[in-house]
């Protein structure tokens, strides 16, 4: 077994004060790749082989902006390892569905390469490639934790098959979510999710 077959967890310590008591909470805090795997089955539904699609939670607010992802051609995470490590389950050829938080799911599209920090990922622009962080303006992107493997932001090129703006985001009651930037559910939930999708993004293809 090797070193990224072993499974991280960590083990963190609260204490609260409750008048003269000191209250102890603990919570393990679990790899984020293995995290996504049993976060991505709903224990409602009866679990189903994954339709090959891929979704992607993309916090669009301070950090990072939907805009530049559909000018410049990617999706995002970072400020941690949970935020930013399921971006490596991408790979080229693969299709993703984007929602945003709160908002709804507002794009679908083709991975054109593999996940990279944001001090060497670039953009295509009218003057060839530039690093992006040369190019967002709307939001932090991390910028702070640029020299920082573990915290930084992550970026994945992506080709768009189709976006909307926010404002005209798809949000219906019964589709699929999730709080993992990238995962491969495996509930029907998401087969369903994913067959509307194609109905509201004629695109995909």
């Amino acid at each position: 077994m090797s070193d990224r077959d072993i499974p991280v967890n960590v083990l963190c310590f609260q204490v609260f004060t409750n008048g003269g008591e000191q209250l102890l909470s603990r919570a393990w805090l679990l790899d984020p790749m293995r995290a996504q795997i049993s976060a991505a089955a709903s224990t409602d539904d009866q679990g189903e082989p994954w339709n090959g699609e891929f979704y992607c939670s993309y916090g669009h607010g301070e950090s990072r902006s939907w805009t530049e992802a559909v000018n410049f051609g990617f999706i995002c995470g970072g400020g941690g390892a949970w935020y930013s490590k399921t971006l490596q389950l991408l790979n080229p050829g693969d299709r993703v569905w984007v929602k945003i938080p709160g908002s709804g799911f507002v794009g679908v599209g083709r991975v054109a390469g593999r996940a990279q920090a944001a001090l060497t990922f670039k953009v295509k622009t009218s003057d060839g490639e530039v690093p992006v962080l040369d190019m967002v303006k709307q939001g932090s992107c991390h910028r702070e934790y640029s020299n920082d493997s573990e915290r930084c932001e992550y970026f994945v090129p992506i080709q768009w098959l189709q976006t909307v703006p926010l404002e005209k985001a798809v949000h219906e009651i019964g589709l699929f979510g999730n709080q993992n930037t990238v995962c491969k559910p495996t509930t029907p939930k998401w087969r369903f999710t994913v067959e509307r999708l194609k109905e509201k993004f004629p695109n995909f293809e």
